[in-house]
C-alpha cells in the first residue's frame, strides 16, 4: 500500500525552513513587545520608571538640556545616523557603478530601504497616536493630563507626537544590518545586530532621562524597525536566493581588487 504524502513532505525543506524562520522572527518579538506594553502601557511600568528618573533628578528634567544628552546623544546621534546613512548611499551608488562592488547592490539597497521605511512609518505613527512626551504631563511638571494611546485625546490639548519614540527609532532602525551582514558577512551579523541595538538603547535612555519619552516608546520603536527589517528581507530575498554565495562573491571581488 502506498503511503500518502503528508503537508511536510509537500512542502519543500528550503520552504519549511524559510517558514520556521519567518514564524520565529516576527511572531517571538510581537509576543515580547505584547508582553512588554502590558507590562509598561497597562500595568504603568511606563510611570513607574519615569518616577524613578524624575526624583532622581530631583523631581525635575535636569537633565532636559544638559550637554551630554542634549547636544552630544540627541543632536549628534541624529547627525551620526544621517552620516552613516549617507555612506550607503555612496556604497551603493558605487555598487551600481563598479563592477566589483556589484554583489553588494541588493544588500545595500535593501539595508538602505529598510532604514528609510522604518524611519517613515515611526514618523508616521507619530503624527497618529497623539501621545504627550512625559516632560508635557501634569504629572512631571507640564500642564497636560495622561491620555492613553486609546483614549479619545480632547481637541483642546492640540497636538502630540510621542509614540514610538522617533530618535531611539533612528537606532534601532540599524538592526537590519542584521540581515545585511546575513547576506554579505554572515559571520559578522550578530556584532552587527548587538552594535544597534546598543546605539539604540543609548539613544532610548538619553531621551528617558530628558523627560521625552517613555519606556513604551521605545519598546514599539525596536518592534517596528525589526518588524520591517524582517519582512522585507523575506521578500527581497526569495526562498531560492542563496546566503552564502552573495557574501563569497563579495567577498572575492573585494578582497582580489582591494
Amino acid at each position: 500500500m502506498s503511503q500518502q504524502p503528508t503537508s511536510a513532505t509537500l512542502i519543500p525543506a528550503a520552504e519549511r525552513s524559510r517558514l520556521s524562520f519567518a514564524g520565529r522572527a516576527l511572531l517571538i518579538p510581537l509576543m515580547i513587545a505584547a508582553a512588554g506594553s502590558l507590562l509598561l502601557m497597562a500595568g504603568n511600568g511606563d510611570q513607574w520608571l519615569a518616577d524613578q528618573l524624575f526624583r532622581w533628578q530631583g523631581s525635575q528634567w535636569a537633565l532636559k538640556d544638559a550637554w551630554w544628552t542634549s547636544h552630544l546623544i540627541h543632536k549628534g546621534g541624529r547627525n551620526l545616523t544621517w552620516f552613516v546613512a549617507l555612506l550607503v548611499i555612496l556604497a551603493l551608488i558605487r555598487s551600481c557603478m563598479d563592477q566589483r562592488w556589484r554583489p553588494l547592490r541588493r544588500p545595500l539597497a535593501y539595508l538602505l530601504s529598510s532604514v528609510a521605511l522604518t524611519s517613515s512609518i515611526v514618523a508616521l505613527l507619530k503624527s497618529w497616536t497623539h501621545m504627550d512626551c512625559p516632560w508635557d504631563l501634569e504629572r512631571y511638571g507640564g500642564l497636560r493630563p495622561f491620555i492613553g494611546l486609546f483614549e479619545q485625546r480632547p481637541v483642546a490639548l492640540g497636538h502630540a507626537a510621542c509614540f514610538p519614540a522617533g530618535h531611539a527609532g533612528s537606532g534601532y532602525a540599524w538592526v537590519a544590518l542584521f540581515f545585511f551582514m546575513l547576506q554579505v558577512r554572515p559571520q559578522w551579523r550578530w556584532p552587527a545586530l548587538g552594535t544597534a541595538l546598543l546605539v539604540g538603547m543609548v539613544f532610548g535612555l538619553a531621551q528617558q532621562l530628558r523627560g521625552a519619552h517613555f519606556a513604551s516608546h521605545d519598546l514599539w520603536a525596536l518592534t517596528i524597525s525589526w518588524l520591517v527589517a524582517t519582512v522585507l528581507y523575506l521578500w527581497l530575498f526569495p526562498a531560492s536566493a542563496s546566503i552564502t554565495s552573495p557574501a563569497r562573491a563579495a567577498h572575492g571581488a573585494i578582497g582580489e581588487n582591494a
